[in-house]
């Protein structure tokens, strides 16, 4: 799949980033570049691979599944600059 400069314009222009006409070309190279080596991956045999989620074999350290009286909510939230009914106050953050 080659990357034209068109196709470099369009996509800067769907993710909001100006960039100067004459930097296209070399950015087109680049992309062009990147989507070989994709290809290049994409030749690789990896039938019978077990995906790693980690490229160490260790599991992760698990703490003992204990019942606790759980913390002191009070003393919590006496830390918060504002609360109600038990809960965090904070500020609207979407409209």
């Amino acid at each position: 799949m080659a990357i034209d400069v068109a196709t470099v314009r369009k996509v800067a222009r769907l993710s909001r980033i100006a960039e100067p006409e004459e930097v296209l070309p070399a950015l087109a190279e680049q992309l062009n570049g990147i989507m070989q080596w994709i290809e290049q991956l994409a030749e690789v045999d990896t039938d019978g691979v077990e995906p790693l989620t980690s490229v160490v074999n260790q599991g992760l350290p698990l703490r003992e599944d204990v019942v606790t009286e759980g913390g002191d909510a009070s003393r919590v939230l006496a830390n918060a600059p504002k609360s109600v009914g038990g809960f965090f106050v904070v500020p609207k953050v979407v409209e």
